[in-house]
């Protein structure tokens, strides 16, 4: 994540569906931005749907006009705003910068386990999404990513977890196919969610222990965003 792109798009979408599947506050959450420093690429401008109540306001009112408040009328974009507008209810918030150096990055998460330790769901926003073999641990640009052992860690210590992950360059019914069944594999997740938006997805692993108000909460963001955020689910047996 970065503090460019807030309340683009995206972000709409994203508190949207954070929202929802806490239920307001009724399963706690820790954000964790995996905020990587702005680089002024033109990609975080988009905000023109905030201009267009008419077609965005009805699928959550209340967080569009925080949104258009902060980013229309005040035009400001940070995260933190997102905690101090009360964005989403029962969060804690994790700000600090990653780095690409494999010391910044364990002492990083080192602190943001302790953090996220009494959470129910804990969000990861990283720039790219899961890690990829052509960007190892500790090269340049890894602060884009989430990687494996990290995600394994998070869901085997109890808490569900949901995933940022942007689209790369192929068939995206296919690619949330291969990520799902690999998400599965490696951290032995037995259901699997993707919510499928036009540029991103986002991946939600329930733990046993909020399996039953999250599938539930996973019902009304279909309802609320219809054809805005799809939802794909794979299920082993």
């Amino acid at each position: 994540m970065k503090n460019q792109y807030f309340g683009d798009i995206n972000d709409y979408r994203k508190y949207g569906l954070l929202r929802l599947l806490t239920g307001q506050g009724e399963i706690s959450s820790a954000i964790c931005w995996m905020l990587t420093p702005d680089d002024g690429r033109p990609d975080g401008h988009f905000t023109e749907y905030l201009r267009r109540p008419e077609k965005w306001r009805r699928y959550d009112p209340d967080l569009f006009d925080k949104l258009r408040e902060l980013v229309i009328l005040r035009e400001v974009r940070n995260v933190t705003l997102a905690e101090d507008a009360g964005i989403l209810h029962s969060a804690c918030f994790y700000n600090e910068i990653l780095h690409d150096d494999r010391e910044n990055r364990s002492r990083y998460f080192e602190t943001f386990w302790n953090v996220a330790e009494e959470r129910d769901l804990i969000f990861f926003d990283p720039d790219n999404g899961l890690e990829v073999k052509s960007t190892p641990l500790g090269r340049k640009g890894s602060s884009k990513y989430l990687y494996w052992p990290e995600l394994v860690q998070a869901f085997s210590s109890g808490h569900s977890v949901l995933v940022y992950q942007h689209f790369p360059r192929e068939k995206r019914d296919a690619f949330i196919a291969r990520r799902t069944k690999e998400i599965e594999c490696r951290t032995g997740s037995r259901r699997v969610y993707a919510f499928r938006t036009s540029h991103v997805v986002f991946f939600l692993l329930p733990s046993k222990h909020q399996m039953t108000a999250l599938e539930r909460n996973v019902l009304r963001v279909s309802a609320n965003w219809g054809d805005e955020i799809w939802l794909w689910r794979s299920e082993s047996v």
